[in-house]
């Protein structure tokens, strides 16, 4: 207790004193990287070492939960600290856009003169629509605006402030020259060195490993498998294979990100985020593993698993890895249950830089429990999701959600006691009517009409051609679904 408290008084002095140089963020988001995919949490195929030493020398949450279960919204949700009832994306057409005159974390970190750079996905807009990151605060973004786009890692171009950046050697689909998100990785590491000198927001929210199962046969990451047996057995398919060099790839990024800073002496002034962004997808089913090769739903150790997955709003759904890493201001090694989701990321952030948070926002600032400070710690007393069909509200132990069937014109609500029951296979709605009574009310008070942003081109003509990219001008092949296979390593 005594080594949290003082981890806790150093921190907050820290960060009450840093008003000529604000510390340094760099949040670093993985495309559905699950809960369960890291070899810290007892997964038995993937290599994570760079990620387990994080959570050693970190904090790492065990509640952290997406602002929605699928790729667009959740990013519109984070960015302006809204969630899914009050938020202008929650659509996952991969157009939706952000409003104009919408504040991001970007735009506010803008209030204490923050270099802000976006290097990834970004999914809250279309080129030409009011949604680019251009025009929500950020210095540069380089990347995927469009998640069909993002598919691809062997894209014609990517898009810098909505400028086509060529890639050469590329057409589109699964193979080619440049592999884009080692582009994408260098500008990110490239802005944290040129911005070393103010205070810098990166935003590294990376595909790997979403989209076309792709990488280079040469990648460091491979060499972390050589010697594993599964990768030799020809009855597990490529892409198999391809997943889990991937997620170690992203690892080593990771591991990148952290020496540049130590390179940098920036380390200690550095707050940095290591998360995935919506709940796992059981992908690679077979009869031998029907929760997916990797189980990313599913405990390895004790066999208890998350009901649904990406895309619905169980805990499947929505739980996300969440690690927080800030030499001598977090305390190393420790695990916190607080239950939070994406949306108090914005509120957390104007914490650690000392800007103020949109008074429109829903989120609550984390910074105290990540600094140790527990009782000075606020909670949200409800949480709520809200997408398609799907209605969910978490309170306490409790959880609510509803489903609709829309051809039948039938809802329903079930509620779980997730301390007893994590899995969700149990509504206990008929026994606690007063709880149940109670979470709908608050998910009634929580939704209103979406206000989504718009575009100048009605025909939306450069974010079709973004789309198109993901398999070039000769359009997706026959073969669409085939395996990529790496090349023959020299």
């Amino acid at each position: 207790m005594i080594r949290i408290c003082i981890f806790a008084f150093l921190a907050v002095t820290f960060v009450a004193s840093a008003q000529d140089r604000p510390p340094n963020i760099v949040y670093m988001m993985s495309d559905e990287l699950a809960y369960f995919e890291l070899s810290h949490m007892g997964n038995p195929y993937i290599k994570t070492p760079r990620i387990d030493q994080m959570a050693k020398e970190g904090l790492r949450f065990t509640n952290a939960l997406a602002a929605s279960p699928v790729c667009a919204p959740l990013r519109g949700c984070f960015m302006t600290g809204k969630h899914s009832g009050h938020a202008s994306v929650r659509a996952n057409d991969g157009g939706t856009a952000l409003r104009a005159e919408e504040e991001t974390i970007a735009s506010m970190l803008k209030q204490k003169n923050y270099a802000t750079g976006g290097f990834g996905k970004w999914g809250a807009g279309g080129r030409d629509s009011t949604g680019v990151p251009e025009k929500h605060g950020f210095d540069d973004f380089f990347g995927y605006y469009d998640q069909v786009h993002a598919h691809s890692f062997y894209p014609p171009y990517l898009v810098r402030n909505s400028e086509e950046v060529s890639l050469e050697g590329n057409a589109g689909g699964r193979s080619g020259k440049t592999y884009s998100h080692y582009e994408i990785m260098k500008e990110g590491l490239e802005f944290i060195r040129k911005s070393k000198d103010k205070p810098f927001f990166c935003y590294l929210p990376i595909t790997p490993p979403h989209g076309m199962y792709d990488i280079p046969a040469d990648d460091p990451a491979w060499e972390l498998y050589r010697d594993d047996a599964w990768i030799k057995d020809p009855s597990i398919s490529q892409d198999v294979k391809n997943y889990a060099a991937m997620v170690t790839m992203v690892d080593q990024n990771l591991g990148s990100v952290i020496d540049l800073l130590k390179e940098l002496q920036l380390e200690e002034n550095t707050i940095v985020f290591f998360t995935g962004d919506n709940g796992g997808q059981d992908r690679f089913k077979s009869k031998e593993h029907p929760r997916g090769f990797f189980s990313p739903n599913k405990d390895p150790r004790t066999g208890v698993e998350f009901r649904g997955g990406k895309g619905n709003l169980y805990e499947g759904g929505l739980k996300i890895p969440f690690m927080v890493r800030w030499p001598g201001k977090v305390e190393p090694g420790r695990v916190s249950d607080l239950i939070f989701y994406q949306v108090d990321i914005m509120a957390t952030l104007a914490d650690v830089s000392g800007t103020r948070a949109p008074g429109d926002t829903d989120g609550l600032s984390i910074l105290p429990e990540i600094l140790g400070n527990q009782a000075a710690q606020k909670k949200h007393e409800m949480l709520y999701w809200e997408y398609g069909n799907q209605t969910a509200v978490r309170y306490g132990k409790w959880k609510a959600v509803k489903t609709n069937n829309r051809k039948k014109k039938v809802s329903k609500w079930e509620l779980f006691d997730l301390e007893m029951d994590i899995s969700e296979t149990t509504s206990v709605g008929k026994d606690r009517p007063e709880v149940l009574t109670k979470m709908q009310a608050f998910a009634k008070a929580s939704h209103e009409p979406v206000r989504s942003g718009s575009y100048f081109d009605k025909e939306r003509i450069r974010h079709q051609k973004d789309r198109k990219a993901k398999w070039g001008a000769a359009g997706p092949p026959k073969s669409a679904k085939k395996q990529s296979r790496p090349k023959k390593r020299q």
